[in-house]
């Protein structure tokens, strides 16, 4: 199957930004929030995000990883590189690249459901409005339709020639 580039480095990182300023709208009163992201390029993602937020916000960022198994997400606990003490009571903004069926990103806020957490937000980079699971990103860089046997792949292998592509 052909690749499509949908964005390229330069869109990518206008995306961001634009994600980076809509969260800091929504969070602007806050003294500190966490981006919690989503292993592999969701924390790739949530870096960029975590640098520009770092430039316009006027409050503490703590950016920490959510390891979990995508394919099956009940084989075993998700790991994650934070503690209870870096979210309890504070806005919680839970980053992914893309949202396909939605599956790893509702295994992911369950890890903050029965916790003390003041609001959960959710962005990605790429919402491809398949969603199975009752989730959807709050925040969204790309809101794209495609087929079921389509798939939006995030490339961030090589540094300044990002690109999101459909294949």
């Amino acid at each position: 199957m052909k690749k499509v580039e949908i964005l390229n480095t330069l869109q990518i990182e206008q995306k961001l930004n634009r994600l980076a300023y809509e969260i800091y709208e929504h969070t602007v009163d806050e003294k500190e929030i966490m981006l919690a992201a989503i292993d592999g390029n969701g924390y790739l993602v949530a870096k960029k995000l975590h640098d520009v937020l770092k430039k316009v916000a006027n409050y503490k960022i703590t950016l920490g990883k959510i390891s979990l198994d995508k394919k099956n997400p009940l084989a075993k606990k998700p790991v994650t590189d934070f503690t209870d003490k870096d979210y309890k009571n504070k806005t919680v903004i839970l980053v992914d690249d893309v949202l396909n069926s939605g599956k790893t990103l509702i295994y992911a806020v369950q890890l903050f459901l029965n916790q003390p957490i003041k609001k959960l937000h959710t962005v990605v980079l790429v919402d491809r409005s398949h969603t199975q699971y009752p989730v959807k990103a709050d925040f969204v860089g790309l809101s794209l339709s495609t087929t079921l046997q389509e798939h939006i792949i995030a490339d961030f292998s090589v540094k300044e020639k990002e690109t999101v592509y459909l294949e």
